[in-house]
């Protein structure tokens, strides 16, 4: 298992997919992710058309967790999200930036055979 860490000044997909490819991981699952986020882009799919998406984005500190996958070195990341309130959001992570906090991406490469 390898850590891909994000650290603040950091977006969380860009930093992902390139620690990703400076451990050599190409294919694998993203099995925790963890921390906070300063701003975010989630989408969701449409009731009547599950092929659109709808992106809201969000500026204000969040608590992050998910799970994703890697696949032929691009990273896939379902989040959920708490706000202030005690209110989640959850959806596809289009991008995030981690300015206060950190983000920690707890990862298994997968074995080609």
């Amino acid at each position: 298992m390898k850590l891909l860490r994000v650290k603040p000044g950091e977006e969380v997909i860009e930093t992902l997919t390139r620690r990703a490819a400076e451990e050599g991981i190409t294919n694998g699952a993203i099995v925790s992710l963890i921390g906070a986020v300063d701003e975010c882009a989630i989408s969701n799919m449409l009731a009547d058309d599950a092929g659109a998406d709808i992106v809201n984005e969000y500026r204000q500190p969040l608590e992050l967790s998910g799970t994703g996958e890697i696949r032929d070195g691009k990273v896939h990341v379902h989040v959920v999200l708490g706000r202030e309130g005690d209110n989640a959001l959850a959806g596809h992570l289009h991008r995030a930036r981690v300015e206060t906090f950190f983000v920690h991406a707890y990862t298994i490469a997968l074995q080609e055979g």
